[in-house]
């Protein structure tokens, strides 16, 4: 029988993360969690309340204390880290934050969690993946590489660093067996849908909808897996074509 796999998740409680959890749990997977919020209570497996990790990925200092904890509980090998965590700061009435609306703070505190704590957990647990033969999944955004009416500067040059960051993975990594490549999701059907989504449904997806969460958790998966043993240093789009 083949040794169990190994799943590190960061920004589980909502959407795609969540929706990725339970395609892994389903596929037998033994998962972590880590996030700011506590384990969501809504999480139909119950060993997950111990498996998650309490982490504030804005907070870098408190990123690098954590790795120990992380490894321990971890237990020498970590087949698939995916880093799936993102903030993307908002006005006053929810309008996005441009140039001239982004101060220093919201640039620090975007910059921390979209792409500094990624680099950091990947450097820390690097042993764990090169022991595993693992893989690195960053979710980017059709954001990174495209003015979007509702994301913020911030938020879009922070995905579009952690493409180039993905890059940079790939061609380290790789010669440790260790492959990274990248997601990069249009318009999801999730909780933080802004209004006005339905514009851009009509207007610049082909496929004339949004896309579920579980079409993005079969993604990662598949990249996680055997099938996909060759492919590393790609972004993959999950978009319905609005990237065309």
């Amino acid at each position: 029988m083949s040794e169990q796999k190994t799943l590190l998740l960061t920004g589980a409680s909502r959407g795609i993360g969540h929706a990725t959890v339970k395609h892994f749990h389903a596929a037998g997977w033994r998962i972590f969690t880590a996030s700011r919020h506590d384990w969501a209570s809504e999480c139909p497996w119950a060993e997950g309340q111990f498996n998650h990790i309490h982490l504030d990925l804005g907070d870098i200092d408190g990123v690098e204390r954590s790795l120990p904890l992380i490894r321990a509980k971890l237990g020498g090998r970590l087949d698939a880290l995916v880093n799936n965590a993102g903030i993307s700061p908002k006005g006053p009435q929810g309008q996005r934050l441009g140039v001239l609306e982004s101060d220093y703070a919201t640039w620090l505190q975007v910059f921390n969690v979209n792409l500094f704590a990624t680099a950091l957990l990947a450097r820390g647990l690097f042993p764990e993946l090169q022991a595993a033969g693992g893989s690195v999944i960053n979710v980017t955004s059709i954001a990174g590489s495209r003015v979007h009416p509702f994301a913020g500067v911030a938020y879009a040059a922070s995905k579009a660093a952690l493409l180039a960051l993905t890059r940079e993975m790939a061609h380290d990594f790789g010669r440790f067996g260790v492959r990274a490549n990248a997601i990069s999701p249009g318009e999801i059907d999730t909780s933080i849908l802004s209004s006005g989504t339905e514009q851009i449904v009509e207007r610049d997806i082909p496929l004339h909808r949004l896309g579920q969460p579980e079409e993005v958790a079969a993604l990662i998966h598949f990249l996680c897996t055997r099938g996909a043993s060759y492919v590393n240093g790609a972004e993959i789009h999950v978009n319905g074509g609005q990237h065309v």
